[in-house]
């Protein structure tokens, strides 16, 4: 019996994790001991003991940040990360120091929490241009794949800025994206479509009214600025049906054709006016088509001219949709969103003349608000326009850039923030003049900053020619366009890797990944895909 104590007692003396054996839970000694020898060990361990006393005479070892080092002396080889909380200055003020601050912007509205540290991060161009001066323009630039959430994005950036009293405005939503949230918000839907609803391109809206209200050089801008819009509407609608914008001599029958129906018209034109009034041939429109006083020469210039305009007719491929009176006019005190849903997604040219005419007729009333509000007859307003499916109209014909450009130029201090939304790089360079891609490439780098979802390595080379980016950060976007795995168990694909995934690129600064959360009261008015539900 002694001898087999001794045994025990030599045994314990010769393992260097002999303690943990008189451990009073019972837990499982550590591994063995590495292939050094037992005695080695201690010598080395001895004389690093005296080499600390050397170096500090009189004072005690102090452990390292993972504990005294040696064997058996408690070192941690993991150190857990601890656990952490978030919350305002108001309800964490007394954890100080232990209370770490955000480095992301906290200025605008709550999209989500950052990829790289969990903090939450705020962000809507009106607020970033208007409160946080961390951009110069209130406008953003929003690409992604198709299904990765960039109309989530954007809708909750509208439902946010509404709650500061910005109100959300939709020039045109195609599948309907925003109607539901419009609808929450108490705001105002318009149906356009065949048999659904009309928009009179030549309606001026409220321009009439609010110029009685002005006068001098205010009322003569208003004035001029409506003329300006409906020429433009006009000759969009003709690129849209030709492909190609009409020519300069056309332009300036339109130009003085629109002068004469305002001096001899009583109410509202529309369409089928305005053709009348060419047909007539009056002197004015005469001498802008420069027939030299040859009645046959004057109509062998307006030929095509009238044509186009028959093609915008009732019996013309764009049916009575923008010849007959406007049904619902749109009012500039809330929330609007035009629903052009019901047009199918096989009638392109449909459907890039309804945005065009939606955009034009909605900016015209947002010069009739600032007009008004600048004269001091009624209160500033601030409008976040939301041009969604941006591609449909820049690849419905040559020319139509410069009518987008024309629409969206707004002067940053008439306090109008702008999100524009499309697929990919390629829809803007996809176009088939150089002077279009040009210009439509400025739209991306006019924009105040540029947010982007998931996208293919292939289009990396034409964004990064407008957006710095560095490596890490081009391969964070291809992640996120990876498709969707299936999921054996369930029989349905599980979520993309990218949805709600977002990059926000401001300039040549770092970007921001973030996902974006919803929540549950957001969830209902974000469903696009309800339809295949029920």
């Amino acid at each position: 019996m002694a001898a087999n104590t001794n045994t025990d007692k030599r045994a314990k003396k010769n393992q260097p994790w002999s303690g943990f054996l008189d451990r009073p839970d019972g837990a499982s000694a550590p591994p063995a001991a590495p292939v050094e020898s037992t005695k080695e060990s201690r010598k080395k361990a001895a004389a690093a003991k005296k080499k600390a006393k050397k170096a500090n005479p009189g004072q005690p070892m102090r452990p390292r940040p993972r504990g005294f080092a040696g064997w058996g002396r408690g070192a941690a080889s993991y150190v857990e990360a601890p656990p952490e909380w978030r919350g305002t200055t108001v309800q964490v003020c007394g954890l100080w120091p232990f209370g770490a601050g955000s480095g992301t912007p906290v200025v605008g509205v709550p999209l989500g929490r950052t990829l790289t540290s969990g903090a939450t991060l705020c962000c809507d161009p009106v607020s970033w241009f208007q409160r946080a001066n961390l951009i110069l323009n209130p406008s953003e630039f929003v690409l992604g794949k198709p299904g990765l959430g960039k109309s989530t994005l954007v809708r909750r950036q509208a439902l946010g800025l509404a709650g500061y009293g910005v109100l959300p405005l939709v020039f045109g939503d195609l599948k309907p994206d925003y109607a539901d949230l419009i609808h929450a918000l108490g705001g105002q839907v318009v149906s356009l479509g065949r048999g659904r609803g009309n928009l009179n391109v030549l309606d001026p809206g409220e321009v009439t009214q609010a110029a009685r209200r002005l006068t001098g050089d205010a009322r003569r801008a208003l004035l001029a600025d409506a003329h300006g819009r409906r020429l433009n509407a006009v000759a969009s609608l003709i690129t849209v049906l030709r492909q190609q914008p009409p020519t300069d001599r056309e332009e300036t029958i339109l130009n003085t054709a629109l002068k004469v129906l305002d001096e001899r018209h009583q109410g509202v034109p529309v369409l089928s006016d305005l053709l009348k009034l060419i047909q007539e041939a009056p002197e004015p429109v005469r001498a802008a088509a420069l027939d030299r006083g040859d009645f046959n020469r004057y109509r062998e210039l307006t030929d095509d001219l009238e044509a186009s305009l028959l093609g915008m007719l009732s019996d013309g491929r764009l049916g009575t949709m923008f010849s007959n009176p406007t049904t619902e006019p749109m009012h500039r005190d809330r929330p609007v969103c035009f629903d052009v849903s019901s047009i199918d997604d096989s009638e392109t040219q449909l459907q890039a003349a309804a945005l065009l005419a939606c955009w034009s007729y909605g900016f015209g009333a947002i010069s009739v608000a600032q007009a008004l509000a600048d004269a001091g007859l009624e209160p500033q307003r601030h409008y976040f326009v939301i041009l969604d499916e941006l591609w449909r109209v820049l690849r419905a014909g040559r020319g139509l850039v410069d009518r987008v450009d024309a629409l969206t130029r707004l002067n940053r201090t008439r306090g109008v923030g702008m999100a524009m939304i499309t697929h990919t790089m390629s829809d803007l360079l996809a176009l088939p003049a150089e002077e279009d891609r040009m210009k439509a490439k400025g739209f991306v780098e006019r924009a105040g900053m540029v947010i982007t979802g998931g996208l293919p390595a292939s289009e990396m080379p034409q964004l990064t020619d407008v957006v710095n980016m560095t490596e890490a950060e081009q391969h964070m976007i291809t992640d996120w366009s990876t498709p969707p795995s299936w999921d054996p168990g369930s029989g349905r694909e599980t979520p993309p890797p990218g949805l709600g995934k977002f990059m926000v690129k401001v300039g040549g600064r770092p970007g921001i990944p973030l996902v974006v959360q919803l929540t549950p009261a957001e969830l209902d008015v974000n469903n696009t895909n309800r339809r295949w539900q029920k």
